[in-house]
């Protein structure tokens, strides 16, 4: 705005509306809902497992029953969604566990569906977790080192999509980065009956450090090398924008950024030049810096978790990913 186009609005009184709570929240542009939470989960096989993640305080990997009682909390909290990933007892170098008719997700799906059918149950559609050697894809070993085979692994992703949608998944949401996989699942999904189920795509994910927590929670860290020749570059955002793009091409029905608060404009810049559905994933690295800072006492928990998910509302996403969503849900209702 010019100082032309402010001479022209009279004097504004913005002190006065911030007089009280009631007249804040009377007022507010921006406001947090247990609506928008979604809550990830991390599913292994067993019975009664509650395995705490010592970098996630208050997060573990759940057996399906205790995944169960989990997301039977965040539904009563309002929360309308969960998002799975899977812990496989065995990997290999196909992933076999990603697609298995009873691997550890599919056998979570169908308990979830069957036990809340009303909770929208989002599946991540990655090899990482089921790989032996922990990348997102195939990987082809060569004297001068290896690299990732994107195409065969577009049919393993899709496979897995499918899997999903089989036991019951609302949303397949692939978190690859492959090249092409949407296009690859959608085909895959329609081609089986599943035409109604959307896509979730991760379509701006960063190769970041602030994924640590998460690789030891899904077991998920690569044995040799990183990701970077296939997840973005933390310096590009007009790259980022053109593989928004070309997932939305490809059949995408909400995308996604991840990480969130170190990529507030890279959320702004989707939702204002898509208008799609847009998330934004507030990754364990961001939760468990805030986590560990007010176990210090250096944060006031509450205030700071609440202030960067608005920043995240504030941007543009119309979905937040949290794994302080039950935490927030019961913030916001006051208890």
């Amino acid at each position: 705005m010019t100082y032309d186009a402010v001479a022209r609005f009279p004097a504004y009184r913005g002190r006065r509306l911030r007089q009280s709570p009631a007249l804040r929240r009377l007022v507010a542009e921006t406001r947090l809902t247990a609506d928008q939470f979604v809550l990830p989960l991390f599913v292994r096989s067993g019975r009664k497992v509650r395995h705490p993640i010592g970098s996630m305080p208050g997060v573990c990997q759940l057996s399906p029953d205790e995944l169960l009682t989990e997301a039977t909390t965040a539904h009563a909290a309002g929360i309308p969604a969960v998002l799975l990933f899977g812990i496989p007892d065995r990997k290999d170098e196909k992933a076999s566990g990603a697609y298995a008719t009873k691997g550890v997700v599919q056998q979570a799906i169908r308990l979830l569906k069957r036990e809340l059918p009303d909770l929208l149950v989002i599946t991540d559609v990655c090899l990482c977790e089921y790989m032996s050697h922990g990348h997102c894809g195939i990987v082809h070993a060569h004297s001068r080192g290896a690299r990732i085979l994107n195409d065969p692994t577009l049919k393993l992703l899709a496979r897995a999509a499918v899997s999903h949608a089989e036991a019951g998944a609302d949303i397949v949401a692939p978190s690859d980065m492959m090249d092409g996989r949407v296009g690859a699942i959608r085909t895959a999904l329609d081609a089986a009956g599943f035409t109604e189920t959307p896509i979730m795509s991760y379509a701006a994910k960063f190769a970041s450090a602030f994924y640590g927590p998460f690789r030891e929670a899904a077991e998920s860290a690569p044995k040799f090398g990183d990701r970077r020749s296939y997840q973005m570059d933390a310096a590009n955002a007009d790259e980022a924008l053109r593989e928004v793009a070309s997932d939305i091409q490809e059949g995408a029905d909400i995308v996604m950024v991840k990480p969130a608060l170190a990529y507030l404009d890279l959320v702004y810049r989707v939702k204002t030049t898509f208008g799609y559905p847009t998330a934004a994933y507030a990754v364990s690295g961001e939760f468990s810096m805030i986590k560990a800072a007010a176990e210090k006492g250096w944060l006031d928990e509450r205030a700071v978790m609440t202030e960067a998910l608005l920043a995240i509302r504030r941007a543009g996403a119309d979905i937040l990913i949290t794994y302080a969503a039950v935490e927030m849900a019961r913030w916001l209702k006051g208890s």
